[in-house]
């Protein structure tokens, strides 16, 4: 097989790639869209500090954010020819330094990025429009159960229509959550000592 017929065979496998990335796009923005509005969630079940007493929070609501142009991909640089390799040499590659991560690199090492902790959402709830489910693992690749989240298309406005800032991790605090949400939070379990 020439060098050409492999360039080739490439391009038109990224071109693939990116004509399914683009129609996935447009099918999930297509169903966001057709889902039916939720009524906001009502203030009169957050949780109070004191107990008995219901806690005062603003009614809130959720407003799609604009959207942003995207902007066009860069053209990628042609492929370095095929060097030729001897016999003994060794058939692998290493990353000049100050390469950008690739392969293995690209996952965070264990430790780095915690599972977030926050209210656990039954499998058989409905989210209003604004809320999405947060899937997680831990370190050692034991499923936790999902959390709830703030929609990250979507930012929240309050009676007068000013926006109301969220948490930069975007995790529902109790008392901003929708009703009929139980609130159970997640407790991140201990690694196991024995993981690898």
């Amino acid at each position: 097989m020439t060098t050409g017929s492999i360039r080739t065979r490439v391009w038109l496998l990224a071109g693939a790639v990116l004509l399914t990335a683009a129609a996935l796009i447009a099918a999930g923005r297509l169903v966001i869209e057709k889902m039916p509005s939720v009524p906001p969630p009502d203030p009169a079940v957050a949780a109070s500090p004191v107990p008995g007493r219901v806690a005062q929070v603003p009614e809130l609501r959720a407003s799609p954010r604009p959207a942003r142009p995207v902007p066009a991909p860069e053209p990628a640089a042609p492929a370095p020819p095929a060097p030729d390799l001897q016999p003994d040499a060794p058939t692998y590659t290493v990353d000049p330094p100050g390469s950008p991560p690739s392969g293995i690199g690209l996952f965070p090492p264990p430790g780095t990025d915690p599972p977030k902790r926050g209210i656990i959402v039954p499998d058989d709830a409905e989210l209003p429009e604004g809320y999405v489910r947060h899937y997680q693992a831990t370190d050692d690749g034991k499923a936790l159960p999902p959390i709830l989240l703030f929609h990250p298309d979507y930012e929240w406005v309050d009676e007068q229509g000013a926006v109301v800032g969220l948490p930069q991790s975007r995790v529902v605090p109790p008392e901003m959550a929708p009703p009929g949400i139980p609130i159970q939070i997640l407790e991140i379990p201990e690694p196991d000592d024995d993981a690898p």
